[in-house]
């Protein structure tokens, strides 16, 4: 397989060596491993161009030094890799507050994105890192959001917006991650309110995982937007094509950051983690997604021309087991796969 296109740039999730492990599930797996991993990867001469980052414990620290980042981009450089996205842990646990919780936490939520923008701008000026936004989400829940869904709603974009300008003083932007466990972004409707409500396009603006994007389509935590039929026949899949291209053109116009994914029309929670989008393989015989087709829903504007809205695409393999994450096999048949979907959605 040759590529025919060469941008975007490829780049690999790191965060799934943390999310969902830990003490109640299955250990961490190191940023070192999970950079040779992603390193050893090649199809045909190819190889990922970077890697997101998540701006946590035990892979990188909120607080780095300088010296740590130096020592951060030096591995990166040794393994021929960019950094791209990173990662604010904006939530309770990690440092963070509720975006729509009281002063003190919400004070919290934004200064982590002030420590992630200003993360961004020294691995810039250690040249690593070229492109890419940094990625937040409500770090709240839609059993809270419930209680007073348009107040919430209010108390959200109010911090998204003063994240936004906190981010633009640093020359970054700020891409909210939609997923069905996340409050006022657990549906597609109500992250186009969400993001209307804030008003900074360009700025302040959507990151689509397509794991995540197609539970949207199903409902989940938001039957009222549901856009496939309740008992839908998953055979049926120009269907679902066809709900997941109503859902993509409604979030398509705010997408600023896009990861590559597969799914297999479940949830999964793990460790900490709530209950979101089972990510699956790609090769996933219980996948329902068509990679590459369904890609292009995110990739390609409504007159079929690529959008060329993000400089990168990442693959999410988030809380794949760690037995799956250590076979080089997975990473081959994951850089197989977006190679086609830059074949097929890409530009020179």
């Amino acid at each position: 397989m040759s590529t025919h296109h060469k941008l975007p740039a490829v780049h690999n999730a790191m965060w799934p060596g943390l999310v969902g492990k830990g003490p109640d599930s299955e250990p961490p797996i190191e940023l070192d491993t999970m950079l040779d991993l992603t390193a050893a990867a090649e199809v045909d001469g190819a190889r990922f161009d970077g890697v997101d980052l998540f701006l946590s414990l035990p892979h990188t620290d909120i607080n780095s030094t300088h010296d740590d980042l130096k020592n951060l981009a030096d591995k990166l450089t040794a393994r021929k890799l960019l950094a791209g996205s990173l990662v604010a842990p904006v939530w309770g646990g990690t440092g963070g507050g509720s975006s729509m919780g009281n002063a003190e936490e919400r004070g919290l939520f934004l200064q982590q994105v002030r420590k992630a923008c200003e993360i961004g701008g020294k691995l810039r000026a250690l040249g690593v890192r070229k492109y890419g936004v940094i990625r937040i989400d409500s770090a709240a829940s839609p059993a809270e959001w419930i209680k007073d869904p348009e107040g919430n709603t209010k108390l959200i974009a109010k911090t998204f917006r003063e994240a936004g300008t906190i981010a633009s003083g640093f020359g970054e932007r700020l891409a909210a991650e939609g997923e069905i466990c996340w409050a006022g972004m657990h549906s597609w409707r109500r992250n186009v309110q969400l993001l209307e409500m804030v008003g900074m396009p360009g700025l302040v603006g959507f990151q689509a995982d397509m794991a995540h994007t197609m539970l949207f389509t199903m409902g989940y935590n938001a039957p009222e937007d549901r856009l496939l039929p309740e008992n839908f026949d998953w055979a049926q899949g120009h269907l679902l094509a066809d709900a997941y291209k109503v859902m993509a053109r409604a979030l398509r116009p705010w997408t600023i950051d896009f990861h590559v994914a597969q799914n297999d029309g479940t949830v999964k929670g793990e460790g900490s983690h709530d209950k979101t989008g089972r990510h699956c393989p790609p090769k996933d015989p219980n996948g329902k997604l068509d990679i590459v087709r369904d890609a292009g829903a995110w990739m390609r504007d409504d007159d079929d021309k690529p959008t060329r809205a993000f400089a990168h695409i990442c693959w999410d393999g988030c809380m794949f087991p760690n037995a799956m994450m250590m076979d080089p096999q997975t990473w081959h048949d994951v850089l197989e796969v977006m190679l086609k979907v830059r074949d097929a959605h890409g530009w020179d």
